[in-house]
């Protein structure tokens, strides 16, 4: 088998074709495109083929037939008819007033010079030009085709600044409501980009455009299927797992029956050789992680995530749904499909092992600085956490991280938001883990499997109240002073409390076999320390030899180790943490 050149970042057709590098031929969608219709919008993450798909159309329509052959298309398509092509394209930077407008300018009268035509009157703003441009080369060369790479770029580059992002979605909506006023003069209209904006905010000028983004039969128009890599790409293959390549980079789904890689991935892993995270490192998803926190939205809470299928769709400035944002942008994709009456529920969850361990990574990145090594620490966590002694290491993972979801929210929150932080601590250095994982015994909050053991690990909200009370050191349960007020004291941090006088010890429930002392830590509602308004959370994990899930025990177990979060600065709402080991 002969190898070719590699097209990394190469998103010119006719430079690919001329050199004979790999390509997967798209062209039998585009003949489906063009036989069933003739104004299209397709939504796609980044580095997914949006930009060659783009200039495949541009290529076909204007006629350069020796590009074609031997692809799917050349001999279904009339090459002695030919149209003229405008492509517009928003690669640039959008970040102060005037650019967009500069942008858009510079490209048409570019595209006026190549087609011999006058230059409009001084004083044209962007969509006078755009009308004259189509008007001008429908009576000079017959209908013509647009097709728009990037179309949101100018929004979606300031989209942190809401006014200059309103001032630029409002600009292109007059400018794309051009096309449509001139349809009489279009033969065939292509729009591309990362998001789906409300037709109503962008396109409500342009609303007959076919949004194909989730038609399955248009699933696999961008990205390489499995198939494509045993075919086209099989000289690539040769030492390399198809195992690992699948669980790394395969997963993004459209509805259709295959399931699709991201190109650039795949084109980096076949000349490096290295499973990476290439995609990913190409972004920077600060604006997400922003979001996330703004929405108190737990990593745990990604993964089998439930939404509605209006909800993808939803984004405008100033109203983006975080699940729009998290599917559009390729950090989520959808794993399953169901139907309650007249509404469509999706499940969406990570599409493969490099988007969950680099956006956890990212998450703690973020969360606790660029200064912090969390490889680094999260290597060390893992070799801790086989040999059953890590409380010291996850404290500096807690070291920095804010704690305004633990003064402002309640304790349902406040528990989500430490175990979301447990999760994707574990999820950067690749553990197994399960979430709310269910047995006939119950339901773990999460599980991890590591180093031949299983830790279960439950999250829950223990003690504190407002009250105020003063204690005095004895045994929980006793009547104090003359009011003859009942003294309901919690251990305080460090402190192994005495037996009860059922006569269990501390962390032993009646009737649980096991019991021992436990290292508690909490506030007491006796120490003279004014409590929160909610109580403090705590993780308790237990951990067996390597069983079949579904097969955990409920028993409390011996030898637990606890710490704090040291970055908490209300005492009641401490971070507690309690790890237990059985040997196999």
């Amino acid at each position: 088998m002969n190898r070719h050149q590699l097209p990394i970042g190469i998103q010119n057709f006719r430079r690919i074709r001329e050199k004979g590098c790999y390509y997967v031929d798209k062209t039998v969608h585009v003949r489906r495109l063009v036989d069933m219709g003739d104004f299209y919008f397709l939504s796609r993450p980044r580095r997914f083929g949006k930009s060659l798909l783009v200039d495949t159309l541009r290529e076909l329509f204007e006629g350069n037939e020796p590009l074609f052959r031997g692809l799917d298309i050349h001999d279904h398509w009339d090459w002695s008819v030919r149209h003229p092509v405008v492509r517009l394209s928003f690669g640039g930077k959008y970040d102060e007033l005037g650019n967009l407008h500069g942008n858009i300018i510079s490209q048409l009268t570019m595209i006026e010079q190549n087609a011999g035509l006058d230059p409009p009157a001084v004083g044209c703003t962007g969509p006078d030009r755009l009308q004259n441009l189509l008007h001008g080369l429908h009576r000079a060369t017959g209908r013509q085709v647009v097709v728009v790479d990037e179309y949101d770029k100018p929004i979606l580059d300031v989209i942190d600044k809401p006014e200059m992002a309103r001032a630029n979605r409002d600009y292109l909506r007059g400018f794309y409501g051009i096309i449509k006023d001139s349809a009489e003069h279009v033969r065939f209209v292509f729009v591309t980009g990362v998001s789906m904006f409300s037709r109503v905010s962008l396109f409500s000028g342009l609303n007959n455009l076919r949004n194909i983004s989730l038609d399955p039969g248009f699933a696999t128009i961008c990205g390489y299927t499995d198939t494509d890599l045993d075919t086209v790409f099989a000289p690539e293959l040769s030492g390399l797992d198809r195992d690992e390549i699948r669980a790394w980079y395969n997963g993004y789904h459209w509805l259709g029956e295959e399931k699709l890689y991201n190109p650039f991935d795949l084109l980096l892993l076949f000349q490096t050789r290295n499973f990476e995270a290439h995609w990913f490192e190409t972004g920077s998803p600060t604006f997400l992680f922003r979001m996330m926190m703004e929405r108190e939205v737990s990593p745990m809470e990604l993964e089998h995530r439930s939404t509605e299928a209006r909800q993808l769709s939803k984004f405008d400035v100033g109203n983006i749904g975080i699940d729009a944002l998290l599917f559009q942008t390729g950090y989520l994709t959808i794993t399953g499909e169901e139907r309650r009456g007249p509404r469509t529920l999706y499940t969406l969850d990570y599409p493969n092992f490099e988007v969950r361990q680099s956006l956890s990574d990212g998450l703690l990145e973020y969360l606790t600085g660029p200064e912090n090594d969390v490889a680094n620490q999260g290597d060390e966590l893992g070799r801790l956490l086989a040999d059953n002694d890590f409380a010291d290491r996850m404290r500096s993972f807690f070291a920095g991280i804010p704690y305004q979801w633990q003064r402002t929210n309640g304790p349902a929150r406040y528990k989500a938001w430490y175990a979301g932080v447990l999760y994707a601590c574990f999820r950067t250095i690749g553990l197994d883990i399960r979430v709310e994982d269910s047995s006939s015994r119950g339901r773990a909050d999460m599980v991890v499997l590591h180093g031949g053991q299983v830790f279960v690990l439950r999250v829950q909200v223990q003690g504190g109240r407002r009250r105020r009370w003063k204690g005095c050191g004895r045994p929980t349960g006793h009547r104090t002073g003359p009011g003859k007020r009942l003294c309901r004291q919690i251990p305080r941090p460090g402190r192994v409390d005495p037996p009860d006088r059922r006569g269990l010890q501390p962390g032993q429930r009646s009737g649980d076999s096991e019991g021992g002392p436990r290292l508690s830590g909490g506030i007491s509602e006796g120490s003279g320390h004014d409590a929160c308004a909610e109580p403090p959370a705590s993780v308790s994990g237990k951990a067996w030899g390597a069983r079949p899930s579904g097969e955990f025990s409920n028993a409390c177990l011996p030898d637990t180790r606890t710490f704090r979060d040291p970055t908490n600065p209300c005492p009641a709402r401490s971070m507690v943490a309690g790890f237990s080991v059985i040997a196999p």
